[in-house]
């Protein structure tokens, strides 16, 4: 018999022994057990507890009634149960007061059995989003996986500690994606290497680990060199940095190889193409990070305040690609406009000097000769005269 399942026994014998231990309890919680039986169980104990049913006997002894509508209380949810089992619990629990010990060993195989699970199903949404074009999906089930992390970390009563975030490799793409993802990836980099001022609509959010091609990437990362020091990109320029980085002589790519990416052109931009390279790539963390995390809760030897920090520690990975995701995804901020300048039309201090241009002088009074006007500039310069 596995040591959880002796647990589990011992804690019910416990509170069946001493219904008081319930009070040392109130931590754990039935969806904590792993047997439904020891559920039901539980919760029936917890709302007898509740409704006043625990009163010793006159000898301070706890009554045989006690034992009797637990099981009753319980059968009402699952079946089999019988005052025979009780016994056996009862036999099972060395000493009572060590409830709370024994309550410790099942909350530690329910965070084991938690993480397993949310590890498995975000695992799954990431595939099916990959299917689907998707992330959304899969970026609320990694909410609601750190999530589930907090609230066991604040059970098991340990606080969160740094831990150094592993390094997580993507997978590959599942053989439904691969062939288009490397089409994407391929006239990317095509469109960046045909239209320079692409790289200025990715180059702050895509990274070269973002491709699922090795290759790509390390041409990517030649794209961004070039970019970086200011030099022209074509496709002589994006060969000789490939020979500088020793990508020719390792056989990472070929002359062939980068001459047919550059000449491979299509429709489709920067943009668009580095947000569905980005996405496949974020998808693809995500697996990895769930099947990390889901190795971890299957080490028994991880006590579960390690579990709990390194799975959050694991969520870290995608974390950062999703930021990254978010800003390239991200619709561009509206110019800003001075506040004392209106929406629409000439700014305000035109339209002052317009009207005060435009504004009626006042008319002298009769029987006054106006002041004469001053001479034009061409009066006033002396004429040249005739003959010199």
């Amino acid at each position: 018999m596995r040591p959880l399942l002796r647990a589990e026994q011992a804690v019910l014998g416990a509170i069946l022994l001493d219904p008081d231990q319930l009070d040392q309890l109130d931590w754990l919680e039935p969806v904590h057990f792993y047997r439904p039986a020891h559920q039901a169980l539980f919760a029936a104990m917890r709302r007898l507890r509740l409704a006043g049913q625990t009163e010793l006997a006159d000898d301070g002894t706890v009554p045989l009634s006690w034992v009797t509508d637990t099981v009753a209380e319980a059968g009402q949810h699952v079946r089999g149960l019988t005052t025979v089992y009780a016994h056996t619990l009862v036999s099972a629990c060395p000493r009572p007061v060590h409830a709370p010990v024994y309550g410790r060993m099942v909350l530690e195989g329910a965070i084991h059995r938690t993480v397993t699970e949310h590890a498995v199903r975000l695992h799954q949404l990431a595939r099916a989003d990959a299917a689907r074009g998707e992330v959304e999906t899969t970026l609320r089930y990694a909410d609601v996986l750190a999530a589930v992390l907090d609230d066991l970390a604040r059970r098991w009563g340990t606080g969160p500690r740094p831990a150094v975030t592993p390094p997580i490799t993507p997978g590959g793409p599942d053989p439904a994606e691969t062939q288009a993802l490397a089409d994407n990836e391929r006239l990317l980099l095509s469109v960046l290497t045909n239209r320079p001022h692409g790289m200025d609509e990715v180059v702050g959010w895509l990274r070269p680990q973002d491709f699922a091609d090795p290759a790509h990437g390390h041409l990517y990362r030649c794209l961004g060199a070039l970019h970086h020091r200011g030099e022209p990109i074509d496709q002589m320029t994006l060969l000789w940095e490939a020979q500088r980085r020793g990508l020719l002589a390792d056989g990472t790519v070929t002359g062939e190889q980068i001459t047919t990416i550059c000449d491979g052109t299509g429709p489709g931009g920067a943009q668009w193409l580095g947000e569905q390279v980005t996405r496949s790539a974020l998808l693809r963390t995500a697996a990895a990070s769930a099947h990390a995390i889901r190795d971890l809760a299957a080490t028994d030897t991880l006590a579960p305040g390690q579990l709990i920090n390194q799975a959050l520690a694991t969520l870290g990975a995608l974390d950062d690609i999703r930021q990254r995701w978010t800003t390239g995804t991200q619709s561009p901020a509206p110019p800003t406009r001075k506040s004392d300048e209106p929406a629409t039309g000439p700014p305000a201090r035109q339209v002052h000097a317009a009207r005060a241009r435009s504004a009626t002088r006042p008319r002298a009074p009769a029987g006054k000769a106006s002041s004469p006007a001053p001479p034009a500039p061409a009066d006033v310069a002396p004429r040249a005269e005739k003959g010199r």
